[in-house]
């Protein structure tokens, strides 16, 4: 008799969790028997299970998630995955192993770490961020000073903007949304900690 079993990565069964924080619905999707997927199903904490599911059948059961109304995010890293990577809304494949998953995916991961999946759903988060308060403070600081420098408020108070000013002001402006970029260094390196300590 040979019993073969797959070895179960050790940041998964974190990762899992910390999605479920995150209110993400995590579902396993394989071609291994149920009773398998089930197994490893419940050492992960993963109540959702696809079992003995070809991969020629894997955009068919992501194309019934998106008619659910889900925007479906697709973590793959085998030749078998790349038909459902495609399908997804948003698609992560690993890139240390097939070349077609990585071809198939919209984030590469360098590492084979499932944690990483966590960090970059974070940095993608925390990157849209950045982008809003930028253009926020761009639209806010144009708004005001582009009428002013037009002197909209010279037949009232005769204030006119010297261009000198105006000049530095704009250099100000692009120098806060800079700043405000940088932060996300900042931010990157207190992921990594947190991740290497855990």
């Amino acid at each position: 008799m040979i019993g073969l079993i797959d070895n179960i990565k050790p940041d998964s069964e974190i990762a899992i969790t910390r999605l479920k924080e995150l209110g993400y619905r995590t579902i396993m999707i394989t071609g291994d028997n149920n009773r398998v997927a089930q197994t490893i199903a419940n050492k992960l904490g993963i109540e959702e299970v696809l079992s003995e599911v070809l991969p020629k059948d894997n955009p068919g059961k992501i194309k019934e998630l998106q008619k659910e109304g889900c925007v479906v995010t697709m973590v793959g890293d085998d030749i078998n995955d790349a038909p459902a990577l495609t399908q997804a809304d948003i698609s992560i494949a690993f890139g240390s192993r097939t070349d077609i998953a990585i071809e198939t995916g919209d984030i590469i991961l360098i590492k084979n770490r499932l944690m990483d999946v966590i960090e970059a759903i974070e940095t993608s988060k925390y990157t849209m961020k950045k982008i809003k308060q930028n253009l926020f403070w761009v639209f806010f600081y144009n708004s005001i000073s582009i009428p002013i420098a037009a002197g909209v408020l010279y037949p009232f108070t005769g204030f006119l903007l010297s261009p000198a000013i105006a000049a530095m002001a704009m250099s100000l402006s692009s120098i806060s949304v800079v700043l405000n970029s940088i932060l996300m260094k900042l931010h990157r390196n207190k992921n990594l900690a947190s991740f290497s300590s855990e």
